[in-house]
């Protein structure tokens, strides 16, 4: 009787247990967005999980490298331009980067390796936390590793499409004729992978801090768009969803690195098409105070 009644005992502690941890989840998620609602964002990229700790916490410090680099300061030189010659150039770039465009049918027509190298050299002129340039920059030309490329972007964009974007961002797309077909990664003559290293590696293998190595990575994709709009190529910013670990994988690269952007470039092919979209107006995106 005794056994029996201490066995009764245990298990309505238990149930009490658990109505009160349910109870409390319920009012947690009241005061906040509910559960699964916050576990239904189509836009959380599983590639935030492809990472490797980049926090200095006191177990691994002494695996970081504490910077001691000392860098002489030179004076600096500027060109200075006379207003009309300002206003000129600055029109002038404006106008170029107003026509450009993001093209989805691409030739596969080569592009010189020149240019390629060029605009890349340029992105790389980004300003990065602490001149770290956290970016690495993966040309792909090899046609069999372009279609790997398109194989596993395909197989999981089918994915995105039919799942994890739900309907709201689809019916967004609808007016740029998207899916999860990309034709473009094989034509394109070549493909442009940015990684972004959340940290990297000082000469002694002790990990180096990367500040702000996505700000800082977006900023150089900003420029090699600039650049590759200024050599009078194309292409279409493409940030492929729940691909990142994949293709790291198969372009052997380090577990420090995350895909970022990835662009097939080339000429545009003669049935291109782009929607007929306007940009915002500049009392729509400036404030001056």
């Amino acid at each position: 009787m005794f056994l029996l009644t201490s066995v009764l005992v245990a298990v309505v502690c238990l149930l009490m247990v658990w109505i009160f941890k349910s109870a409390d989840g319920g009012i947690q998620r009241r005061k906040g967005e509910p559960r699964a609602r916050a576990e239904a964002r189509p836009w959380v990229d599983e590639d935030l999980k492809d990472s490797t700790e980049v926090h200095q916490v006191e177990e691994d410090a002494d695996e970081w490298q504490v910077s001691e680099e000392e860098v002489e300061h030179v004076p600096f030189s500027h060109t200075r331009y006379p207003e009309k010659e300002m206003l000129k150039r600055s029109q002038e770039f404006y106008e170029l980067l107003n026509k450009r465009r993001s093209v989805r049918f691409i030739s596969n027509e080569q592009v010189p390796v020149e240019v390629i190298d060029n605009v890349i050299k340029a992105a790389g002129t980004a300003p990065s936390g602490a001149h770290t340039e956290p970016w690495t920059f993966v040309v792909v030309k090899d046609p069999d590793v372009k279609h790997n490329i398109r194989e596993i972007i395909e197989e999981e964009e089918e994915i995105n499409y039919l799942k994890r974007m739900g309907p709201q961002w689809v019916s967004d797309l609808k007016k740029l004729r998207t899916n999860w077909i990309k034709e473009y990664l094989d034509t394109a003559p070549v493909l442009i992978l940015i990684f972004k290293q959340v940290h990297g590696f000082a000469a002694n293998g002790k990990k180096k801090t990367h500040y702000y190595n996505e700000i800082s990575v977006s900023i150089a994709c900003g420029i090699l768009l600039a650049a590759l709009q200024n050599a009078g190529l194309v292409t279409v910013t493409t940030t492929p969803l729940n691909c990142g670990p994949r293709l790291r994988v198969l372009l052997n690269r380090p577990a420090n690195e995350k895909l970022l952007v990835l662009l097939p470039v080339g000429y545009p092919s003669k049935e291109a098409t782009v929607p007929d979209l306007a940009r915002k107006p500049l009392d729509q995106i400036m404030v001056t105070v």
